[in-house]
């Protein structure tokens, strides 16, 4: 006889294989690799776990993902906890995310060193970069979570040392949301205006408690490592215990082992101000005083230096009237004796006739000898004055070929020639035919 075999729909069939799934690996633990890992606007992740031989589907719901210590991306290798269910409208299978760790510290380890050297790569960790600590902040901002050990302490310690203005940005410190959290607070404390009703603080402190490598991993993400490169603000980073390093501490301006740490870094001890405080005044005090004392003994010994100002000044003054007297007289006998001399050198009219006689003479004959070499009385001799064009004495015959035009000046006039020079003569007649 033969088997009768049941008929399915299609959607019966699908249910049927649904059912038998998640009957069967009802809760299963899968150990791979992330990839092709997206996130959706729901909120939900949507990726794929996978090994050497095989891949495995699998969804993350919003609400188990905003309880997970580690935020899903590709090459983390995690070992996911959940059920196998199947989905109808792609005949796929896949696991539902209830919960996911890491793989071991290995993995996070691994992950961490390259994320550190892709960041060092970009310069994001440069000291150059980094930023002075105020010694004094009037205003400190922290980012942390409002309930807890670390912001009592932070408080507790700023108010012990120095006194100042706090203001505390609430954020998550762990799980779903944490780094977008922070990041929002590092970026928003930049954004207030320094003339606001709230104050743009002088010093940003990132500050957590102790934890696992999962607990502090979004100190790690990449959010929030670029928001605290890009502060303006100077920040101190305060994460985990001493044994703890995130990546925030390599690239915040300072690091400090501890929460309470990053309070003794951020203000100085106001007791130990005052009382260094009084000690300069008192060392600034001691000294003015000395300098003073030896100043004023500086100009006591000067002091018993100088004569009497006053015996100076009338001796001084006797001696001037000695001079001024001395001065009249002998000034007036040199006028007396000036006069006397005028008086016996009287010079007689007749001595001043007979020299301007001699003189007028002796100018007389000068100028007839002057009178007898001028060109005039040169050419009147007979003489004649040969000139070229340009009015310079012409001296002899070569220079007089040399031109071509002459002028010959008489006592009487000027005559206007050209040189002619006939070959195989020596003589050249000076006139024109």
């Amino acid at each position: 006889m033969q088997e009768t075999i049941p008929e399915y729909t299609v959607s019966e069939i699908s249910f049927a294989i649904k059912r038998t799934m998640e009957d069967a690996f009802a809760r299963v633990r899968v150990r791979g690799e992330i990839f092709g890992c997206k996130r959706a606007d729901s909120g939900h992740y949507y990726l794929s776990l996978k090994d050497e031989n095989a891949n495995l589907s699998a969804v993350c719901w919003k609400g188990v993902a905003a309880g997970l210590k580690v935020k899903p991306e590709d090459g983390l290798e995690v070992v996911a906890a959940g059920r196998i269910t199947t989905f109808a409208g792609k005949s796929s299978y896949q696991l539902v995310i209830e919960q996911m760790e890491v793989a071991g510290a290995g993995a996070l380890l691994k992950l961490l060193e390259e994320r550190k050297q892709k960041f060092a790569a970009e310069g994001l960790f440069d000291p150059a970069h980094k930023k002075p600590i105020p010694f004094l902040p009037r205003v400190i901002g922290v980012v942390t979570s409002p309930a807890g050990a670390v912001i009592r302490d932070i408080i507790h310690r700023v108010t012990d040392r120095f006194p100042v203005r706090i203001i505390v940005w609430p954020t998550l410190v762990q799980g779903e949301g944490a780094a977008e959290q922070i990041a929002a607070a590092v970026n928003g404390f930049n954004r207030l205006p320094a003339d606001g009703p709230v104050p743009r603080p002088d010093l940003l402190i990132v500050a957590r408690g102790g934890g696992s490598l999962e607990d502090l991993w979004c100190f790690n993400e990449e959010i929030v490592i670029r928001a605290v490169y890009d502060s303006e603000i100077p920040l101190i980073s305060a994460v985990g215990h001493e044994t703890d390093t995130m990546l925030i501490d390599f690239v915040s301006d300072l690091r400090a082992p501890t929460p309470t740490g990053a309070a003794e870094f951020a203000v100085p001890v106001k007791s130990e101000l005052e009382a260094r405080l009084l000690t300069l005044q008192s060392r600034l005090f001691s000294a003015g005083g000395r300098y003073l004392q030896e100043r004023r003994s500086l100009l006591d010994g000067l002091k018993r230096g100088i004569p009497n100002l006053e015996q100076i000044l009338s001796e001084n003054m006797q001696k001037l009237d000695d001079r001024s007297e001395r001065l009249r007289i002998g000034f007036k006998n040199y006028l007396e004796k000036r006069q006397n001399r005028l008086n016996l050198n009287e010079i007689k009219p007749f001595y001043i006739t007979n020299i301007l006689d001699k003189k007028n003479e002796t100018l007389q004959n000068l100028g007839l000898r002057l009178e007898s070499v001028s060109v005039e009385a040169v050419l009147k001799r007979g003489f004649a004055w040969i000139r070229n064009g340009r009015r310079k004495t012409v001296c002899n015959a070569d220079e007089a070929r040399k031109n071509g035009s002459l002028e010959i000046v008489f006592a009487d006039g000027a005559v206007k020639v050209r040189p002619i020079v006939r070959k195989n003569e020596l003589q050249g007649d000076l006139f024109d035919d």
